[in-house]
């Protein structure tokens, strides 16, 4: 454990919250990670006893800083350098997000489902449109 400050890219990467100090970088520039409401730089330093939120949709985590460290560490050790103070209300979400079978899929992205497709087909099948009755070509 260090003494003093660390950056929070470096901390949220060491203590194994993002998989990359890159992509700590990025949450941290798109305002993802914050300290007592004030949403913080990659650059900004924590100390002890502050609590980090990290918002990663659809949910917000919140952990308490025990120690700081610079370097990654096994899955072990992190409980000595973190407490999860997550409200239970954010697992809530979580867990009806999950029931709900939600996909993140919008609408209009990505290849269509098998449903999708043959509703298409059905809609534009060439033998179920009859333009004579609707129309007078004459």
């Amino acid at each position: 454990m260090d003494d003093g400050e660390v950056r929070i890219d470096k901390w949220l990467w060491a203590v194994r919250i993002f998989k990359t100090r890159t992509i700590a970088a990025e949450a941290c520039k798109k305002g993802r990670i914050l300290i007592g409401g004030q949403i913080l730089k990659p650059s900004h330093t924590i100390r002890c006893g502050e609590v980090v939120q990290v918002r990663k949709p659809p949910i917000t985590f919140s952990f308490r800083v025990k120690g700081l460290a610079d370097k990654r560490m096994g899955a072990k050790l992190v409980p000595e350098y973190l407490e999860n103070v997550t409200p239970p209300e954010q697992y809530e979400i979580l867990e009806m997000n999950r029931i709900s079978g939600f996909v993140d899929r919008a609408k209009g992205l990505g290849r269509p489902t098998k449903k999708d497709r043959r509703e298409l087909e059905q809609f534009t099948d060439p033998e179920d449109l009859d333009f004579d009755s609707d129309f007078d070509l004459e």
